[in-house]
């Protein structure tokens, strides 16, 4: 919004995949316990489903782990009939197996109705993050928006809440199943060899360790990775958005190479970031078959000695190799967690910025566009003054036109006037009322704004226009445009008024845009007009022709224009000119030149 406010540069970048820990890069939170303990409240008002989703956890464990147990009795009876040299009882086995498929079918179903019920939860959460963050987007002033960049803000809305949302998902869901896991297979396996158990207890420590440390190895070239594949991504969003340009200065061969060498340090990094990450399965693998290999061994012995059945080992072993898996896994959520309490510091962050003050409730019913600055001072930084003591006044009907050099405060002098920024002291005041004391509401429906940067936003010609007043009518919208000069070329467009115009408006040239945003600020008939360069993008001959649209349109209206073009401006009740925040000289336009000043050099200069 300001020209004297510059945004801060350089947007975080995106949560997708290429780490360790799952395929992502692990962004380390500032204050985890803080951002953490804040993020499970979010979980308060879904603490009786948890209980209902534990409860499901559980049984799906619970019949989950039985299933080794009967797989040991099928061979048990089967073992016995070879070694006895009887008959297989068949019955016996039939029914075992009954009772395993029943056992799949319910700890599937339970498994189910677990996972979609925390899908559920993380997702409504998502979901309340998300409009949390558009409520607290229309109570934040411009200043925020000033100062941030725009993929920032879309980075926080969109990448961190989906981080957020999908994450609580994944790692909830695999942390609480891991540990029932754990506490339920420890128990059976207890049950069956306490020594056996000891066995597989020792190779865990070594799981998780291999794990951290190829994890921690693997991590540089993931961050090379994701670093590539931004600079990748970037060049080639230049290359496509200006094509144009590098047709023109013949860049295409520079491009390619430039293409091919990033391409080429992406392929390298990806490769080594797989190939290390990729060794950490077949490493824990490994360990769980020396631990095999134990329990086969220390099992056969207890089998002689008549301490186990054949049936109790097979159910250990694959008890054994079930244990390993949820206790890797939940090392790698770690990562995960880290990723996710990242994310939601960084929308705690927006959720947290200061507001606007609280909207008043003073009204003007029938405005008259008296509008007054009464020894305003303000700066964006504290120590940086940049409008000191200025006063001035605009009868209703009045044209008030700011003049000077980039920089000098004339878009300032508008955002004060719109409220989007506070003064730091003095006042403005809108037909004797203060605005701090309007209501927001109230006083933004008494302006009419072009600005030099056109915004239009993906919908047809007529949504567009008609986005100035609430209910506009066709005919409404049409003279409009018609008062804009821009209905000549709106009936030459495809479908007339409704065209759709994409989202960066690139399908209609910059002097159109600026057509469609002046019929815009026409049909919204207000009682104060801000003009900021408004016909900066628009040939000579249709400016004379908006000129004198806008010449009717500012009677009885009081205009503020903001011009570089001076000949647009003759015609003002009063000609500020800026410099520094400071009105250096006024008047109007014939008394100004008379006067042999700075305005009179910058009119003179533009016709040398």
């Amino acid at each position: 919004m300001s020209e004297n406010k510059k945004g801060a540069m350089g947007g975080h970048g995106h949560h997708g995949s290429g780490g360790p820990m799952g395929g992502r890069i692990v962004e380390k939170p500032k204050e985890f316990k803080k951002t953490g303990k804040r993020l499970l409240g979010y979980f308060k008002p879904y603490r009786a489903v948890f209980i209902i989703v534990f409860i499901f956890a559980v049984l799906s464990v619970l019949f989950n782990s039985l299933t080794p147990v009967y797989l040991g009795k099928i061979t048990d009876s089967l073992f016995s009939s070879f070694t006895k040299h009887i008959g297989v009882d068949f019955t016996f086995v039939f029914r075992m197996l009954a009772v395993l498929s029943v056992l799949f079918i319910l700890s599937s179903l339970f498994r189910y109705l677990f996972q979609r019920k925390m899908t559920s939860i993380s997702q409504e959460i998502a979901y309340t993050m998300r409009q949390e963050m558009d409520l607290k987007m229309s109570r934040l002033p411009i200043k925020y928006f000033d100062s941030k960049t725009h993929g920032e803000i879309l980075s926080r809305f969109v990448n961190d809440v989906d981080t957020v949302g999908n994450s609580l998902s994944q790692s909830l869901t695999q942390v609480v199943t891991s540990i029932v896991t754990i506490i339920g297979m420890l128990a059976v396996m207890f049950l069956i060899s306490p020594l056996m158990t000891g066995i597989t207890l020792l190779t865990v420590p070594l799981s998780i360790v291999l794990t951290m440390i190829i994890a921690g190895k693997s991590q540089k070239y993931f961050k090379a990775q994701q670093k590539e594949l931004g600079n990748l991504n970037g060049h080639t969003e230049e290359m496509i958005g200006g094509q144009i340009i590098v047709k023109a200065f013949c860049f295409e061969d520079k491009s390619k190479n430039i293409f091919e060498e990033t391409n080429g340090r992406l392929k390298k990094s990806s490769l080594m970031a797989q190939f290390v990450s990729g060794i950490i399965m077949p490493a824990i693998k490994f360990v769980s078959n020396l631990g095999y290999v134990a329990i086969a061994l220390v099992g056969g012995y207890l089998a002689i000695k008549g301490k186990v059945t054949v049936g109790n080992i097979q159910s250990f072993v694959i008890y054994s190799k079930q244990f390993n898996q949820p206790i890797v896994q939940t090392a790698q959520m770690a990562g995960i967690l880290q990723s996710t309490i990242a994310a939601a510091e960084r929308v705690f962050e927006l959720l947290d910025e200061e507001e606007m003050p609280e909207n008043k409730d003073k009204v003007i019913e029938a405005p008259k566009g008296d509008v007054e600055f009464k020894n305003v001072d303000f700066s964006y930084e504290p120590d940086e003054p940049l409008i000191e003591n200025l006063s001035l006044h605009a009868k209703p009907g009045d044209t008030i036109a700011i003049v000077g050099k980039t920089g000098a405060g004339k878009t300032t002098l508008v955002n004060l006037l719109m409220g989007f920024y506070r003064v730091k002291g003095g006042e403005i005041t809108i037909d004797g009322i203060n605005i701090n004391d309007l209501d927001k509401d109230n006083m933004y429906a008494m302006f009419g704004m072009v600005l030099q940067d056109t915004w239009l936003f993906s919908g047809t010609i007529f949504e567009n226009v008609a986005y100035g007043k609430e209910g506009a009518t066709r005919e409404e919208v049409i003279e409009a445009c018609k008062t804009a000069k821009a209905h000549g070329f709106i009936k030459r467009m495809p479908q007339g008024y409704d065209t759709m115009l994409n989202e960066e408006g690139t399908n209609v040239s910059a002097g159109q845009k600026q057509l469609l945003t002046i019929a815009r600020a026409l049909l919204r008939d207000p009682d104060i007009l801000i003009l900021d360069e408004a016909t900066s993008s628009v040939d000579t001959r249709t400016e004379i022709l908006i000129q004198k649209a806008m010449d009717e349109l500012k009677k009885g209206r009081t205009s503020f224009i903001i011009a570089h073009r001076l000949s647009t401006i003759k015609n003002a009740t009063e000609i500020l000119v800026m410099d520094k925040g400071h009105i250096i000289e006024k008047g109007t336009h014939s008394e100004l030149l008379k006067q042999g000043g700075y305005y009179s050099a910058l009119y003179n200069s533009q016709f040398d």
